[in-house]
């Protein structure tokens, strides 16, 4: 392979603040999935009270966006939801599961954070289900489908006795989850030695359930936020084939770099297209949103042929 594992899309960033048609000062972290035939974008955006509302936008190509006139989620008016979403809604993923399009999001409130789960089956409205963890807990992302008839969870409980480290749990009905396994942990002196944490919708191939994370390395002038891929057994995701060594993507051009947020590339979304390139998508410094490709096969090659332990 020659070049970057991720080919940068050359009209990035593809959507910023003033592309939406209400005010908001950062446009970042989106979960994105395809509906029939279209792109639908869920971004996270910061009001002038530094909270965060989730907006809706839409694609014909997966690059050029148009943003929906209203917000598509706001904090809860009713309980009990309201009482856990009073400081903002945030980092949506998408996952298509039986014709369904669930979404697990961060509520923030003066409770901490916990993971809330809604879905829609058009887009055009919200039905909010469950909160599906306690405190403190961010970056839930579901795998699309059921395997061994259960669904199936990454996560990233909030922890400073344990590393920031990713874990699966299960559920008979998206409710109530359990049997939760530490499956992958942080590598002392790597580029995510930090923390690490699930982004991306899990993609399916059939070498193995292909995971796109993030890992965070600590500097002195701050963290700086990198993206990596990991390589799940199908049948049974909490075995992982392969963890790829290196980075696919660290922040480089200036909104990356510079922003809300220096120094971070965070995804809460990838599309596997019918060519075997994957669009992955990206908020920059918490500012603005990418889009980027690679082939699949690159990334699975890098988990399986170039890889560090997962639990190391």
């Amino acid at each position: 392979m020659e070049g970057p594992i991720v080919k940068r899309y050359r009209g990035n960033p593809i959507l910023t603040k003033k592309d939406v048609p209400y005010a908001v000062h950062t446009v970042h972290n989106a979960g994105v999935a395809k509906y029939q035939e279209k792109y639908y974008m869920l971004f996270r955006s910061h009001l002038d009270t530094g909270r965060s509302i989730i907006g809706l936008a839409e694609s014909n190509d997966g690059y050029s966006f148009t943003v929906h006139d209203k917000p598509f989620m706001t904090p809860a008016t009713e309980e009990i939801f309201k009482e856990y979403e009073a400081f903002g809604v945030e980092d949506p993923r998408i996952s298509c599961i039986e014709g369904e399009y669930y979404i697990t999001y961060s509520a923030y409130s003066k409770h901490g954070v916990r993971i809330g789960l809604a879905k829609t089956i058009d887009f055009k409205s919200i039905e909010r289900i469950s909160l599906i963890t306690e405190a403190d807990y961010r970056n839930v992302v579901l795998f699309p489908e059921k395997i061994n008839g259960r669904y199936i969870r990454l996560d990233r409980p909030h922890s400073e006795i344990s590393p920031w480290a990713i874990w699966i749990s299960y559920s008979k009905d998206l409710i109530y989850w359990g049997e939760s396994e530490l499956i992958m942990m942080p590598v002392p002196y790597h580029w995510d030695q930090m923390k690490i944490g699930p982004g991306a919708t899990p993609i399916k191939t059939d070498q193995g359930w292909l995971s796109i994370y993030h890992g965070v390395f600590p500097t002195m002038d701050g963290a700086i936020y990198r993206l990596g891929v990991a390589l799940h057994k199908l049948d049974n995701p909490a075995i992982i084939l392969g963890v790829g060594d290196s980075w696919i993507l660290q922040p480089e051009d200036p909104w990356e770099v510079t922003g809300y947020v220096h120094n971070v590339i965070f995804t809460c979304g990838a599309i596997l297209e019918e060519n075997g390139t994957v669009k992955i998508y990206w908020g920059a410094a918490d500012s603005v949103m990418c889009v980027g490709t690679a082939k699949i096969d690159d990334l699975i090659s890098l988990c399986l042929n170039h890889n560090r332990p997962a639990l190391p």
